[in-house]
């Protein structure tokens, strides 16, 4: 970067001899103006680096042992045994089945044994939805990537724009956070969500499903007539009318494009409904004793109970499979997505006001239990900025305190989570055969005071360090050398 701006104050002095004093200044001006700001970008992401080196694949067999082992998918196992290899897991056991495996069974090579007594073994956590890898920080544009340019990109996927530097990603694994699903913003039907490891050398290495879904923002249904609100009723009611009347064209138009495609494979291509194709169904083009190609779900936003009614009718009309995304009155449609089987992301999270002045303060924080008391399938997301999303298992946490199961909270944010985005087969529990993704910690990922000790992915052992905790070494080093530190 130095050697950068000298060859450009060289060029700009060179250039400056030719031509009048007034021009010189002009022209030295300008392009410094100029470029001011990419130099600004530049600085600003090199600083935003992250230089942690990435973890290898696994290259020994591990078994962890004397642990509290929390599989999710069934019941805790004290004093148990975790056995993974080449990034999968082989087995969890308790003490006494390890023993009898031990006695029994002939290694290829030795493993590596790592003592967690008085510790506690649970999947990664998975972040349902998150901007990871798009955004850096908010207020620079440069460092954000989120949203494509227009309203209809149903083509663009998340994961090919995933920064595999940036800072957020080794904050966030830090505090037990390892698959997070990264949304598109933007427009009504702005991309692709993909699943993301919190680790990686390229967005390839870190892309676990590069199209779990695609986004749909489902207009307001209402009118407001508030102190805020500039604009009459009529005309707000107009504007909610074109935005449905658009939406129900963009997939009459897609569903007809489908068709075709699939009478004529040889028909011209367009690439925004060619990537649309998979939510009525799958392609036609697929290898003969293949299976059918999965259904792609649409990520509906939607939170007011009228939205989400509007966009479930509008979802079973079209044979659509459907996911929430926001879920602010979801329990109160909690009959109708139950029997649609319709699963709710709360990307608010917790740590919200009420929406009404006459609800109760704990509004957001009871809303998970009363999904999980209706037997609704939900998640649960931090409700932040990026930067924030270690926080995850906090939002969690407050939702326990006003009455749901804890054991239900880990599912919201493990093997839950996996299932919605369409992930459970490799993650979201610890069961024999699904990938070795799990964090060993001292206590609950719940609680504040916990810490993270160890952390995998796919059998990787990952680096749990972050400029967080490089900085907090560094001023402690400080206070040690003046002798303040106690």
């Amino acid at each position: 970067m130095k050697n950068l701006i000298t060859r450009l104050r060289r060029n700009t002095t060179t250039r400056s001899r030719e031509g009048s004093p007034a021009k010189r200044h002009h022209s030295s001006a300008f392009l410094f103006s100029s470029l001011l700001p990419l130099l600004g970008a530049l600085v600003g992401s090199a600083s935003a680096q992250d230089l942690t080196p990435k973890a290898p694949a696994q290259t020994q067999a591990i078994v962890i042992t004397g642990a509290t082992v929390h599989p999710v998918s069934g019941p805790e196992i004290a004093d148990g045994v975790v056995f993974f290899d080449a990034g999968r897991i082989k087995g969890v056991y308790t003490r006494e089945q390890w023993g009898e495996v031990v006695r029994t069974a002939s290694f290829a090579s030795p493993f590596k044994v790592v003592d967690a007594k008085g510790k506690h073994v649970y999947p990664g956590l998975i972040s349902p939805y998150s901007q990871l890898g798009l955004t850096e920080i908010g207020a620079l544009r440069q460092t954000n990537d989120s949203s494509e340019t227009g309203d209809i990109t149903p083509e663009s996927i998340a994961a090919d724009a995933v920064n595999p530097d940036s800072t957020l990603l080794p904050v966030t694994r830090s505090n037990g956070i390892l698959l997070a699903a990264t949304f598109p913003g933007g427009g009504t039907i702005p991309g692709q969500v993909s699943v993301i490891r919190m680790d990686g050398w390229t967005t390839r290495d870190m892309s676990v499903k590069d199209s779990a879904g695609l986004v749909l923002r489902w207009p307001g249904m209402r009118t407001f007539n508030a102190w805020w609100m500039d604009r009459p009723e009529g005309d707000q009611q107009r504007e909610n009318n074109a935005a449905l009347t658009r939406i129900k064209d963009i997939f009459q138009t897609a569903k007809a494009y489908d068709a075709a495609r699939k009478a004529d494979a040889g028909s011209s291509i367009d690439l925004r409904w060619e990537a649309m194709r998979p939510v009525f169904g799958g392609t036609a083009e697929k290898d003969e004793g293949a299976p059918a190609a999965e259904t792609m779900p649409l990520f509906v936003f939607a939170n007011d109970l009228d939205q989400i009614n509007a966009a479930v009718s509008f979802c079973t009309e079209h044979n659509l499979r459907c996911i929430i995304v926001g879920g602010r009155d979801a329990d109160r449609c909690a009959e109708l997505l139950k029997q649609n089987s319709i699963p709710v992301i709360l990307s608010n999270g917790t740590f919200q006001m009420p929406r009404r002045a006459d609800a109760p303060y704990n509004e957001p924080y009871t809303l998970p239990k009363r999904l999980h008391d209706a037997g609704v399938l939900f998640s649960i997301a931090g409700g932040d900025d990026t930067p924030h999303e270690r926080n995850l298992p906090y939002v969690v946490a407050m939702a326990v305190a006003h009455g749901l199961p804890h054991d239900a909270g880990i599912r919201a944010v493990t093997l839950d989570a996996a299932m919605i985005l369409g992930i459970a087969r490799d993650y979201g529990s610890l069961e024999q055969g699904k990938s070795a993704t799990l964090i060993v910690t001292d206590g609950s990922p719940l609680e504040v005071t916990t810490h993270v000790t160890q952390a995998f992915i796919d059998g990787r052992e990952i680096d749990l360090s972050n400029k967080q905790i490089k900085l907090y070494e560094k001023y402690r080093e400080r206070y040690r050398q003046t002798g303040d530190l106690r």
